[in-house]
């Protein structure tokens, strides 16, 4: 079960495809020599050290595994890393985003016809209530052609690109935000966590992923103001001392997902539990396992407020 890929230890600087770096620092003896393995309820999982790309614990390594939501981490950093991305460009909500919500039954910012919301807003109803309006909005914004499906298909064949320039080769995209048609949108733990940790490089998307709610205000479509609530359905967020991230997913074949990330003075692990029944405790444990710490053992959960979104 527990497989530890050396080949992803990094002892000096390693740059990321996208224009992100990150910098290594050298390791002190790991917390986790004197720590048991844990046993995690997720069919698939993995943990990296987010600035040297050691790997600490895998399990189900090369097994293909739809991701559900987590998808919206690549929607994120596609956006994040396109070239003269203006994260105050005023995108305006059309009601198909809104459609499209109603008929798939997907999770949503709840993202009003009309209203008028900057990229960053975009970026925040993406990530914290799992919002496919703004999935949506962003793939129509940033793709290109004549149409919107035009514009949503070259986005996705974006996505895909960035998985391939990260050497990701058991990584597909099939949709923008995880609501797969025809079962082709896949990854393993492994490159799920490089995709994460290449996410997580960007400045603005951990400020964005770290937040446990985000109030804003929008113009809407007669000049009035709306103001938008959401909510991080990460619950590790407020609950793990140091979870700073990352993103859940939720799907009838994919099962409960989790993108997590950690950090305790200069070390930060992130890390992928796919299809795992009891996501937030085995993310806990395997941050545990990384920290050399027992957190899991006495974490309560933090609550979402009625009618928040969960995913």
């Amino acid at each position: 079960m527990i497989s530890i890929n050396t080949a992803v230890r990094r002892t000096a600087t390693v740059a990321l495809t996208g224009g992100l770096l990150l910098t290594a620092s050298p390791l002190a003896a790991p917390a986790q020599a004197a720590t048991p393995v844990p046993t995690i309820s997720a069919k698939g999982g993995f943990m990296v050290d987010q600035a040297t790309g050691k790997a600490l614990y895998g399990k189900a390594n090369t097994t293909r595994r739809q991701m559900a939501s987590t998808t919206k981490v690549t929607t994120a950093i596609v956006v994040l890393t396109t070239p003269g991305v203006d994260l105050n460009r005023k995108v305006t909500i059309k009601q198909a985003y809104r459609d499209y919500v109603t008929r798939t039954g997907a999770s949503t910012a709840d993202l009003k016809t009309g209203d008028k919301l900057t990229v960053r807003q975009l970026l925040s109803a993406l990530m914290l209530p799992s919002g496919c309006d703004a999935a949506y909005a962003l793939a129509d914004t940033f793709g290109t052609g004549t149409t919107t499906a035009a514009r949503t298909k070259s986005f996705i064949a974006k996505m895909n690109a960035k998985a391939k320039q990260l050497g990701l080769t058991n990584t597909n995209y099939d949709s923008f935000d995880g609501i797969s048609a025809t079962g082709a949108n896949y990854t393993t733990p492994p490159e799920l966590a490089k995709m994460a940790r290449h996410a997580f490089s960007s400045a603005t998307f951990r400020d964005v992923v770290k937040a446990t709610s985000y109030r804003t205000t929008a113009t809407t479509s007669t000049g009035a103001t709306r103001t938008y609530t959401w909510y991080n359905t990460n619950k590790l967020l407020g609950s793990y001392s140091g979870a700073v991230g990352i993103k859940t997913g939720t799907g009838t074949t994919a099962g409960p997902c989790l993108v997590f990330a950690a950090t305790r003075g200069t070390q930060t692990y992130v890390g992928v539990v796919l299809n795992a029944p009891d996501r937030w405790n085995d993310a806990a444990k395997l941050l545990d396992y990384g920290f050399g710490s027992t957190t899991a053992s006495t974490m309560e959960l933090r609550s979402l407020p009625t009618g928040a979104q969960r995913d």
